[in-house]
Formats: C-alpha cells, structure tokens, sequence
C-alpha cells in the first residue's frame, strides 16, 4: 500500500470518527413521543369502570358542595338529595363533550411550550417535598427556598424535563402567602418552561398574577401566553369537595391559569383497596372536577389529572413504588384517553432514600408504564424519592436520562426502505465483512441511538481505573457542575428590582 494510499485511508478514517463523535442532529429520543401501547384494561373492562363512575355520580353524588358550586350544579341539570348533589349521566356526558381536549402549555420561551393532549407523553415534576437530599452530606434535611430555586435552575438544562412544577416546599418561609409568592419568583428567575404551582388560599392568586405581569413587562402580559399553571385537589376523597381548593380553583380561572385538577385517592383508605374499584371512585372524583371546571367556563384548559394513590395495607404508609401503582396510573392514563380528555397521572414515585437498585427499579418501572399506557402529562417523574417526601439533585439528573430512554423505547422501530437497508447489507457482505464506519451505521448513529452520558458502559477494567464511580457518584458530578456554571437571568432587573420593592422576596440569588 503506498503512503498516499494510507494517507486517504487515515483521512476517511478520521472523517468517520469525527461523524460518530458530533452530537446528533435530529434528538434521537425527543420528548412529545407517542404512547397509548400498553392496555392494562380492554375495552368492555374501561366501559364497566366508566359506568360505575357514572352511577356512583347520579346515585351518591358529592358532598360538601360549597354554596357558590352548588347554585351552578343545579342550574346545570344536577339535583339536590339532602346534603348531597347527584348528576345525571347526561349532565356528566354533556360537560366531558364540553371540556377542552387539548391545549398549549406555554413556556415563556415559546421554543419550550408544549402541546397536551392527543397521543403525546411529556414527563414533568410535581410533589411537595419537605426535605432535600444534600448533596454534600448525603442525608436528608428540611427543604429551602434556596434548594427549591436551585432545582428550578438544574432543571432548566435537563431536555427531558417538559415542565417544572415547585418539587419542594420551601420550610423556611413561614407565612403562607410569602411562601406562594416566593415559589412563584423562584420560577420565574430560575427558568423558561412552562411551570407549575398551588396557591394556599383563593386571595394569593390575584396578587401573584401581579407579580407575574410586571416580570413579563406589563398588565396583562400572562393572558398572552399562559406558562403557569395551578395545581389544585379540589375533590377531597371519598366523593366531596373541598371549599377553600374551590375557591383557589375559581380565582385560578378568573386569572388564566391553566389547571390541573388532582384527584390523590389511597387505596384502602379513601378508596377501595380493590384496584377496579379503585378507579370507579377516582374517575367519578375526577369528573366531579371536570364539571366544576366546565359548568363556569365550558372547554377551559384543564387536565384531567386522575391520580391513583397506594399505601401498604400492612402499614398504612404511602407506597410511592411498586406494580399496583405502575398499572394504576398506566390505566388512568388508558381511561382519560379514552375519553378524549388531556391526562395527568403520577409516576417515579420510589419509595427508595438512597439512589439505589430499589430507586432505579422502581421509578423505571412506573415511568415506563406511565409513558406506554399514554399519560399525557407524568408528574412527579424527575427527581422525587423517599415517598414524596424527598426531592434530590441527583434523582433529577438521573432521571432526566430515564426519560430519554423510555422516550426512545416510545418511538419504536421506523420501518422504511431505507431503514431495511437492503443495499447496506448486500455491501458488507460483499465488500469489508462488516458494517462499522459505513454511512448507513453512521446515518443510524446519528437518527435512531441514544448515548448515556451517566449510564456506565466501560469494561470493568476502565471503570476500576476510574475509581469505581457508581451511579451516585456521577449524577452528584453531573448536579456539581450545572449547579455551579448555570445562573440564569431570566428575570429583567429592572422588573426584579420592582418585584424585590413591592413584595417580600427572601430568595437572595
């Protein structure tokens, strides 16, 4: 071979390495993929549900319907049976016809704004973590503001996270409208996604969408483009209402806030045990919210967010992992899609302290359910652990690659001419043996491969010379480092100087 000819091989050569290192052009495993493959119901077992929900919601009712409610509901077709309202199936029908099938959730950066609704699976946050993980001690310790803006800003660089709803509850803030104020501030300095939070009383609301215009620039700015949305549980199991969550709910929609109308039932404990049964009463909790929703503003955007809980029968403690949850939320997600309606269902809910086998076991097994089944909207799936109680920086990072993988496990298989790669493999045979290097590899490197970055894939004899690092170790790096490269000035310092002036902001960043 001449020197010439070795030349042009090692240029080739060099050409191909630096192909198979460039990131990807295309987001190989992209949020927004579709689901809805995994049924844990058939059909005639969804149809039985659903008419239990309905008979449950003409026959029981709910109760504890505050008054302004109430005078709706009855002029809406609902009845009066003692201290109870009942609702006719046609009524239940008429207002899930009405109700909005899909929405925008936007992002004060129109880029991050996503569509929810239809087929479309997008893992988010939520929860109400009152301790951190730390990452310098590696024990848990009452939650901050400060940690909660840091979650807000590590997020903000994780592509796998669609939404960011508050995943901590600020301990330190003690008076509760500073505390929804401060909550609300730390969203929108630490980052542009669309976000998320709840309101302690009815009156904060008002106030905090003050807050908000002035951050986007002048009155009325949010109604534009409404990028925070209420998270409200205005159903209280077994089958009521709760009044102060109703009246946080009906200020939410004189303001524009998108909803997401929780229902949080345990089973065996404010609702069956039995898992059919469970769902009948959680789906007529659900609908229960739907028609508040739509009996004042018909098709306003709220999702339709159907939240199986579990405990341990044993303990009466919260079990945030294990297979009942995983199917539950998988056929919550089944029903409210099968109802044409945007669906909320919560998984990656470990029960785990430690970042752990359990930890890893038992939040890809919900993720992955939730995400086949077609849950719109996953919540609680980036960074909780320790049955809700925890939030940790590391689980986020970790997690934000789950995602990744359970996306990719979404898109399936494109099957195509080009993908069967037909002439590829007459090419190989006939030519080097082989496909490594080929530009049909590198064009599938490029379009159908996700590359981990903290998923381990060095021989064990690399893995040693590096220490040994554990999963652990290499997401507190990974935490490490955006924590302290990525402060965001998502805030206007003239609209933060007037924020700081007019409200009791305690975050010091």
């Amino acid at each position: 071979m001449t020197r010439g000819a070795m030349g042009g091989r090692a240029g080739g050569r060099a050409e191909r390495v630096a192909k198979r290192l460039a990131a990807p052009e295309v987001n190989p495993c992209a949020p927004g993929q579709v689901g809805g493959f995994y049924k844990p119901l058939s059909e005639p077992e969804i149809v039985t549900i659903y008419e239990t929900a309905l008979r449950l919601l003409a026959e029981l009712g709910m109760g504890e319907v505050p008054e302004v409610l109430e005078r709706r509901f009855l002029s809406a077709g609902a009845r009066k049976a003692g201290v109870r309202i009942l609702f006719p199936r046609e009524m239940v029908e008429r207002c899930i016809g009405l109700a909005a099938k899909t929405f925008t959730f936007h992002g004060r950066d129109p880029a991050r704004s996503i569509e929810v609704g239809g087929d479309r699976v997008h893992f988010g946050t939520g929860g109400a973590a009152v301790q951190t993980l730390d990452l310098d001690t590696g024990r848990y310790r009452p939650s901050t503001l400060r940690d909660l803006y840091d979650f807000t800003r590590l997020q903000d660089t994780l592509t796998n996270v669609s939404w960011f709803t508050r995943c901590c509850v600020a301990t330190d803030v003690a008076d509760s409208f500073d505390l929804d104020v401060n909550t609300v501030f730390a969203l929108l300095k630490g980052t542009t996604k669309p976000v998320a939070t709840s309101f302690t009383l009815a009156e904060h609301v008002a106030p905090i969408l003050r807050m908000v215009d002035i951050a986007l620039g002048h009155e009325g700015a949010f109604l534009g483009t409404p990028f925070l949305k209420a998270h409200i549980s205005p159903v209280i199991s077994p089958m009521r209402f709760g009044e102060d969550a109703v009246l946080v709910t009906l200020a939410c929609m004189e303001h524009g806030l998108p909803l997401s109308c929780i229902t949080a039932a345990q089973s065996g404990a404010t609702a069956p045990a039995t898992l059919a049964g469970f769902l009948a009463q959680s789906l007529a909790e659900t609908l229960g919210s739907l028609m508040m929703v739509n009996v004042f503003k018909p098709g306003y955007p709220m999702v339709f967010s159907n939240w199986p809980l579990v405990i341990d029968l044993r303990t009466g403690a919260f079990a945030g992992g294990g297979g009942e949850i995983s199917v539950l939320n998988a056929a919550s997600a089944q029903i409210s899609n099968w109802l044409g309606l945007p669906s909320g269902v919560a998984s990656s809910m470990t029960d785990a302290k430690a970042i752990d086998a359990q930890y890893g076991v038992e939040k890809a097994l919900s993720s992955l359910a939730a995400g086949l089944a077609g849950g719109n909207l996953i919540y609680e799936s980036s960074g909780m652990t320790a049955s809700l109680l925890g939030a940790s920086f590391e689980a986020f990072v970790l997690d934000n690659e789950m995602h990744a993988m359970i996306y990719r496990a979404l898109r399936g298989i494109e099957v195509t001419p080009d993908t069967l790669g037909f002439d590829a493999i007459c090419e190989a045979v006939l030519g080097e043996g082989h496909f490594l290097g080929g530009a049909h590899t590198l064009a599938a490197m490029q379009r159908d491969y996700f590359y981990p970055s903290l998923a381990d894939r060095d021989a064990p004899i690399t893995w040693t010379e590096k220490g040994q690092p554990d999963a652990w170790m290499r997401a507190k790096a990974a935490a490490r480092e955006v924590l302290a490269t990525h402060h965001p000035a998502y805030l206007d310092p003239a609209a933060e100087a007037r924020i700081r002036a007019e409200y009791n902001i305690l975050l010091d960043a």
